[in-house]
């Protein structure tokens, strides 16, 4: 049963644009208007905006993405303000520069503080370790995964963090009912299969915006190889993403496309507005993402719509993929291995193929759904109003 919540919660991000931690803040933000409470977000504003006040959440903007001491020392006296005006009880910091802000204002208006770790920052010097430190401070320290709660830890334990009991880890979540294999109409994976024309061909996808990190470029050398070493294999490869100005690479990785004579399995038809019937589409979805992705997202959106996932063997992903089980987990960086993966899915029966595909929606079910992350999120608020921690009572709903 969902945790009752009868209190005002202000979090604060920089903007709600259309990333993980926005996407978060309104999951957060409606969880918490259906459990009895008052949502209030600061922001700078963004596209998610109108769908926040859908919500029935309230939006207050205030320059709170800026990095300059000067405006985050009077963003901090905004925030103050705010705090007495609305009566927050609590504030929820998930990002850096409004966590100052943030801080200083739980402190004047003696208020819990609760922050979020949406990603691992790196930290080159002792001042920039010390401008990160600032998210270890939280009453409780939310980790997106365990991966990022072991960074925290090397980083900030035991300065700042010297309670290591505030630090908690609680997975983010996909929307089982928007990525629900059921509700997606035929003629919306039609629409993409005339961009597409995966036709009978195994179809693999890799979703994410073109930067060289997210290995695009792995997964083109992976079909040049299956060119050669499986010459009867079939394949309709998708890099769904915008290059968001990175012309240089998007036109490295089209010349490696032709270099590898692999343009007719290899397109890249840009952002895709529709991603539940993108994966609906596909056969397989590869995350050949060369450096650790704190969470990564689109390993448990795909599973969750019965698409296994082929993902790099670090960070997140070892968290929220089953080696063979719901995929497969390959070393970063090295094509031979993706390819021969790739290779090794398309040896399978249907039978096992479709087992596959169960075990990776009830993978997402019992552990990565919306649902669960919120129920957790709105347990660390109650706790930390009752100012218990959470060796004290034993939470939260079992990722402790």
């Amino acid at each position: 049963m969902p945790p009752r919540l009868s209190a005002t919660i202000l979090q604060v991000i920089p903007e709600l644009e259309t990333g993980g931690a926005e996407r978060t803040t309104l999951e957060v933000s409606e969880a918490i208007i259906e459990a009895g409470g008052k949502a209030i977000v600061v922001s700078q504003g963004g596209p998610l905006t109108r769908a926040l006040k859908k919500y029935g959440a309230t939006h207050i903007k205030l320059p709170v993405a800026s990095k300059n001491p000067l405006v985050m020392f009077a963003n901090a006296g905004r925030l103050t303000k705010l705090i007495r005006e609305q009566r927050v009880d609590l504030i929820h910091a998930r990002s850096r520069a409004p966590a100052w802000s943030a801080w200083k204002a739980a402190q004047r208006a003696t208020i819990p503080f609760v922050t979020t770790y949406h990603g691992v920052y790196n930290a080159n010097s002792n001042w920039k370790r010390k401008y990160n430190g600032i998210m270890a401070r939280g009453d409780f320290v939310i980790a997106n995964s365990d991966y990022t709660r072991a960074r925290i830890l090397a980083q900030h334990s035991p300065d700042p963090l010297a309670d290591v009991s505030r630090l908690i880890t609680i997975h983010r979540g996909a929307d089982l009912n928007r990525f629900d294999p059921n509700s997606i109409s035929p003629g919306r994976v039609q629409a993409l299969e005339n961009d597409w024309q995966g036709a009978d061909a195994l179809k693999i996808l890799l979703p994410g915006r073109l930067t060289s990190w997210k290995g695009q470029e792995i997964l083109i050398k992976a079909a040049q190889i299956l060119r050669v070493t499986r010459q009867a294999l079939n394949l309709r490869i998708v890099l769904a993403g915008s290059a968001q100005g990175r012309s240089g690479y998007e036109a490295d990785l089209r010349a490696a496309i032709n270099k590898g004579d692999v343009g007719h399995m290899v397109i890249m038809p840009g952002n895709c507005s529709d991603m539940a019937a993108a994966y609906q589409w596909a056969d397989l979805v590869v995350s050949a993402s060369t450096r650790p992705e704190a969470f990564g997202r689109v390993a448990v959106e795909a599973q969750a719509m019965h698409c296994p996932v082929i993902a790099t063997d670090h960070g997140g992903a070892r968290e929220t993929i089953q080696d063979g089980v719901t995929g497969f987990l390959v070393p970063p960086g090295d094509e031979t291995a993706l390819a021969n993966a790739i290779s090794g899915f398309a040896d399978l029966s249907t039978d096992e193929r479709k087992k596959m595909a169960r075990e990776a929606r009830r993978n997402t079910e019992e552990n990565f759904s919306t649902e669960k992350m919120t129920d957790a999120t709105l347990d660390v608020y109650i706790q930390a109003l009752n100012g218990k921690t959470v060796d004290q009572v034993g939470l939260v709903r079992g990722r402790v």
